[in-house]
């Protein structure tokens, strides 16, 4: 194996080590540098016998909790193992990790090899030291160290020599080694060196070597890595979709960018400039002007649009010759102001949304107090179903410090107004606000009232995250949702990226204010996906944009020929440049 004539040429002469625990490098010693928190890096890892050693019996080995009395217990043990020599190299590598710092731990490297000094190491050590070294071989955080990757295979090969049984993270921070080397088969062979061990790579072992084939202009190398992760279950991302439409388009497989469009048209939705960029300069070349067909079955191409759910059809590039691209935007009905071309809307399966309430559920129900969200479901079912679920907080505190129950009122009664049962909305709202602060005064409490009579409002109790019940009142209901909270934090990322954006995208009011009163922006009559229209032209979001004051810009790139030979008015024609 490649991999392992690699590592045969780095190892070096096999070393015996003596350890000497009192005889230690000065700064292993008495440290002059302050005690670092443990550090959870992407690279490293951190569960070792250093962390939380159990303490054993003498005569079986096994682990036994201690009376307190007998040398303090797990804490002492704790304390043995922080102050011990692998412990202070534990930290002093930790602290290194933190600031970046390659000289100094390869110095600390160094001297727990020094039989004077000798510390053994553990796979905490060796992860800390790969991750460092193929962070600066990589050029993570400045240039490029040609030497780091040296050291890197050194320290590898002496891990195995010692018999210290690599791990994913180990196996990624080599991965990534290879690939600062440019030998991506070397960094595949890694990753299928893991699934022998029994240990699932993750998307991040995939990383290396399939960036380091797309760089080497090998889409059939780049294909068997995309391959291998379909396999194994793991999905790519966008960087991962991007880098294999660039080195595929560059090759002229049309084909093959194709399906990868498709894939992240499914997998992605919204593209970020970079890979724009990538699918402005596909549709400008000229192998995507030679492919396509002439003619075509439009039926088959009606059908696919109707097995898909609308926005695609999946039967191959439309049309011949030079495609005309540019950015556009839409307009509040869809309408493409560059092509005239009008987007569609593709429906959400309403079991799909059944199946993310439930979901919602599950995760709220770990993450609040089980009774108070089951309480909730409760209430919502007496009083439900409703046609709009406001954010209250949100509402209420839009361009102020200071949170305004008047500001709820309006928006309350502006969507009721515009809903189809003129049913008052939902307001969720936490406890806190409903008892103290300006909810004291007396017309805030006429207004209180008055919601409260009306079964519209519901206080979320104390030490709550008010956010799970309006969202999951929102999707329950199949209703709108009043909020300008964009819902990326960590809360919402739980939710994933599958079904969450596209039920955001059909749900979600935004607002804006003015001395008439609150203006609602309701969804837009069209889906915010990659579509491919049944013409053969294409529209692909982007995430610049996307606010009131900034409309989303898309890619938009359409046929010459079909273009011209369409309806178009001739001043539509002419401020497209033809």
């Amino acid at each position: 194996m490649r991999l392992a004539a690699a590592a045969g040429a780095l190892r070096p002469t096999a070393l015996l080590f003596r350890s000497h625990p009192q005889r230690l490098l000065p700064s292993l010693r008495r440290s002059s540098l302050p005690l670092a928190r443990r550090r959870r890096h992407s690279y490293s890892s951190t569960s070792t016998a250093l962390d939380d050693p159990p303490t054993t019996t003498p005569a079986t080995n096994t682990p036994t909790s201690p009376p307190a009395a007998r040398g303090g217990g797990v804490k002492a043990a704790r304390r043995r193992a922080r102050e011990s020599p692998e412990g202070i190299l534990k930290r002093q590598l930790d602290m290194c990790s933190r600031d970046a710092d390659l000289p100094t731990a390869l110095a600390l490297y160094d001297a727990a090899l020094d039989p004077a000094t000798a510390v053994p190491l553990s796979i905490y050590h060796y992860n800390c030291l790969l991750y460092l070294c193929s962070n600066a071989a990589a050029g993570e955080s400045a240039d490029p160290d040609p030497d780091a990757a040296r050291r890197g295979f050194e320290i590898f090969a002496r891990m195995e020599t010692q018999g210290v049984e690599p791990n994913e993270a180990t196996l990624t921070s080599v991965a990534r080694l290879a690939a600062a080397r440019r030998d991506p088969a070397m960094a595949f062979s890694l990753v299928r060196r893991m699934a022998d061990i029994g240990t699932p790579p993750r998307l991040r072992t995939y990383g290396p070597a399939l960036f380091a084939y797309c760089d080497a202009g090998d889409a059939d190398g780049a294909g068997q890595v995309e391959a291998h992760m379909d396999a194994a279950g793991v999905v790519p991302e966008e960087a991962e979709l991007a880098a294999l439409l660039r080195v595929n388009a560059s090759k002229g497989r049309a084909g093959e960018v194709y399906r990868l469009l498709h894939r992240m048209r499914t997998l992605v939705r919204q593209v970020g400039e970079t890979t724009a960029e990538v699918l402005e300069a596909w549709f400008r070349s000229d192998a995507a002007a030679e492919a396509g067909v002439e003619e075509w079955d439009a039926r088959k191409v009606k059908e696919g649009v109707l097995k898909g759910g609308g926005g695609w059809h999946g039967q191959g590039w439309l049309g011949k010759g030079q495609w005309n691209v540019g950015r556009s935007e839409m307009d509040t009905k869809g309408k493409c102001h560059r092509c005239g071309e009008k987007l569609v809307c593709i429906d959400i399966d309403p079991s799909e949304t059944e199946t993310f309430a439930k979901s919602l559920t599950e995760l709220a129900c770990k993450r609040e107090v089980r009774e108070d969200f089951l309480r909730f479901q409760e209430w919502l079912h007496r009083h439900g179903p409703f046609d709009a679920v406001i954010d209250a907080a949100n509402v209420g505190l839009y361009n102020s410090k200071a949170f305004s129950f008047s500001q709820v009122n309006s928006v309350v009664n502006g969507i009721q107004r515009i809903t189809k049962s003129k049913k008052l909305p939902l307001i969720v709202l936490h406890r806190s606000r409903v008892n103290g602060g300006p909810a004291k005064l007396s017309h805030n409490q006429k207004l209180l009232e008055i919601w409260r009579n009306a079964g519209a409002l519901y206080a979320t109790p104390p030490g709550s995250n008010d956010d799970w019940y309006w969202l999951y009142a929102a999707v329950s209901c199949r209703s709108l949702l009043v909020t300008n909270d964009e819902m990326r934090d960590h809360l919402f990322q739980l939710l994933g990226t599958s079904f969450f954006p596209r039920w955001k995208e059909k749900h979600q009011v935004r607002l804006t204010y003015s001395g008439r009163g609150p203006a609602f922006h309701l969804p837009p009559p069209y889906s915010i996906v990659t579509q491919e229209s049944e013409a053969g032209s294409w529209h692909v979001p982007t995430t610049t944009g996307d606010d009131i004051e900034n409309p989303r810009q898309w890619v938009c790139a359409t046929r010459k020929s079909l273009e011209k030979s369409s309806a178009l008015p001739q001043a539509r024609l002419s401020e497209m440049g033809w």
